[in-house]
This record gives structure tokens, C-alpha cells and sequence, in this order.
């Protein structure tokens, strides 16, 4: 039976937008990593300590790290890895649509994001915030003497929503040159093309970094006029996905509390500490809950090192202080819910 022109020509263009026809992100991500043997992870496009790529091609950072710790808890293996670079813009379809498994590329945790974009946020990696990057010769200390200024920074992050409000509280009128990609706003800054530039204290610790002998004549400014933490997001609906994702990072800061490194992971299964034996995987059955060997966490330790290990692998060399970063017992924020 053939369908009318004006009904035939709705089912036509119904077909066209259906969600089905674009790329559909698997239901169950543990499955589907399974059983494609590599992890897609999306990082940043190069972003010093986090996320970037060296001379060699050699993905490098922090964020780069925890990709590694995940490979390493669900395959076993830390270089079964596939990196996916990813701008500010484009990094929530590229986890909505499935072509990245995980999101890892210092990305702030906001409501928008958790309840808007159908999206999970894991736990935190850093905790930073926002801040302000000038040429000395610029003559300012502090961004309240910034009114007038050009701003370069990114579009679709939570740093041109920051930036409003704050200039707004403070009686401040910024001139803004929106760039994509961290490097070409880079770039932008370091040619001229605006007065200051603003983003994670992170980001701006890592352009310093790079300019070698000439890093002494930039300044990061003194305010930090946001709270922005950092971690890893999953799609929203996959549960045990979220909680493998989750409770790595667990693994990796409980490794630090109780003095497990990549070099004594292995030697530490038989340790006198039950909390320790639990966490390595010699007793209980944490594993198998999560759809894993019960050494998933031992992998991923011996992959990457504890959460200190990664801090002083890929943060402390640009500069950063580790402040809140540091674990709860030290002053600082990080910690994980016990293994039992």
C-alpha cells in the first residue's frame, strides 16, 4: 500500500532526524571496551601537565595518566589506549555521541553539566580555579586594574561565564577575543593580540612553563575568582561504567593515603593492613562487582603510580602548587571512601 505524498514526504524527513541514523553510543561501555580491546579517552588538545601530546607523539599529563589507570583496571593493560583530542566545544558531543568512552581533560564539574547534558561527572582530579596571565610589562598586579582590557579565552567553558560575573561585581569592562583551542588563544596572548589572558590557574601555570628562559615575564595575577574542579565525565545511565570510572580515582588516592606506590604494588598484596589486601585485590571480591579482575586496582596502581605519583610526575614540574590537592590528612581535599 502505498502511503500518500504529504504522509510519505513526514515519514521521509521523520527518518531523517532520527537519533538513530547518527552514531549511538553503546549501553553498556564496560561491554564495548571489552570487546573492542581499546579505550577511547578524550583529552585536551595540549594543555601542559594535563593533556598533551610531545615532539614524539607521546601523550603526557595528569589526565593522560588517569586514561592509562582506567586501560589498566578494565584491559589490563595501560597502552590499550586510544587518545581523541577534543576542543572546549566539541568534547560533550564527542562523550554523548560515543566516540570517546571517557572524558578526561580538565573539565569543570558544574550542575549544567551534570544535570543538563546527560552527563555523569566521576570525582575530582584537580581542584583549581579560575585566574588572570599578564606580560609584567603590562604594569599590573592585580586584575582590578584590568578595566578596559582585551581577554583572550575560550568559548563554551564556564571562564566566559566567570569572567561576566566577576567583572560585573567588581565595576570591570573586559574587551573579550573568544578563540577555540587553547593554543591558538595561546598564541593570541603571546602575540599581542589581547592584554591578559584567563583561564584555569592550571593552564596559565602551564603557558609559563613553556616559555622557557622568558617565563619570568609573564605574572599570574593574584585573584582566583572561581572554584573550578577538575575530573572525569561519563555518560549519564551507565552505572557500572560510572562506578568503574569512579572508584579508579578511589584507588588511585587510597594508594597514596596508605604509601602504595607503581613500584610496591605488587609486593604490598600480602601487607598486614586488610584495607591495603582489599584495595589490591588479595581479599574480597571488589572486582568482580565492578565486572573486573579482582586486580583491577593493583593494575592501574602499577600502570601509573598513586595519585602522589601522578602530581609530582606531570603538575609539579609547570609550577603548580599542589594546595587543596593534597590528601585530607595533609591540609588539603583529596580522599577516598574506604575498600569495604
Amino acid at each position: 500500500m502505498r502511503l500518500p505524498f504529504h504522509l510519505a514526504i513526514l515519514a521521509f524527513a521523520t527518518l531523517l532526524a532520527t537519533p538513530a541514523l547518527a552514531q549511538q553510543p553503546p549501553a553498556d561501555t564496560l561491554a564495548a571496551v571489552k570487546a573492542r580491546g581499546t579505550l577511547a579517552c578524550g583529552v585536551s588538545t595540549g594543555v601542559v601537565g594535563l593533556s598533551q601530546a610531545d615532539s614524539r607523539g607521546e601523550w603526557r599529563g595528569i589526565d593522560v595518566d588517569f586514561c592509562r589507570a582506567v586501560a589498566a583496571a578494565v584491559l589490563g593493560d595501560a597502552s590499550k589506549l586510544r587518545f581523541v583530542p577534543t576542543t572546549a566545544q566539541n568534547r560533550f558531543t564527542a562523550l554523548q555521541s560515543g566516540e570517546v568512552d571517557l572524558l578526561s581533560r580538565g573539565t569543570t564539574y558544574s550542575f549544567t553539566r551534570d544535570a543538563g547534558l546527560g552527563l555523569s561527572f566521576t570525582d575530582v582530579m584537580v581542584h583549581d580555579g579560575q585566574g588572570f596571565l599578564v606580560k609584567r610589562d603590562l604594569g599590573v598586579k592585580s586584575a582590578k586594574e584590568l578595566d578596559g582590557a582585551s581577554v583572550c579565552l575560550q568559548p563554551g567553558t564556564t571562564t566566559e561565564l566567570n569572567l561576566t560575573d566577576w567583572a560585573r561585581a567588581n565595576q570591570v569592562k573586559f574587551q573579550p577575543v573568544l578563540i577555540e583551542s587553547f593554543q591558538e588563544a595561546t598564541s593570541a596572548f603571546l602575540a599581542g593580540r589581547c592584554d591578559v589572558y584567563t583561564t584555569d590557574r592550571t593552564g596559565l601555570a602551564a603557558i609559563r612553563a613553556t616559555q622557557g628562559a622568558n617565563a619570568d615575564q609573564f605574572l599570574i595575577l593574584p585573584e582566583t575568582i572561581s572554584s573550578e574542579p577538575l575530573g572525569p565525565f561519563v555518560r549519564k545511565g551507565d552505572a557500572r561504567w560510572t562506578d568503574i570510572v569512579k572508584w579508579v580515582r578511589n584507588a588511585l588516592v587510597a594508594a597514596e593515603e596508605h604509601g602504595v606506590t607503581a613500584a610496591n604494588a605488587e609486593s604490598r598484596r600480602q601487607d598486614a593492613n586488610p584495607e591495603v589486601q582489599r584495595l589490591l585485590g588479595t581479599t574480597g571480591e571488589f572486582g568482580k562487582q565492578l565486572g573486573l579482575d579482582n586486580a583491577w586496582a593493583l593494575h592501574a596502581i602499577a600502570a601509573v603510580g598513586n595519585y602522589g605519583e601522578m602530581w609530582e610526575r606531570n603538575m609539579a614540574p609547570v609550577g603548580v602548587d599542589r594546595g587543596r590537592n593534597q590528601l585530607v590528612r595533609d591540609g588539603g581535599l583529596m580522599w577516598s571512601p574506604p575498600f569495604r
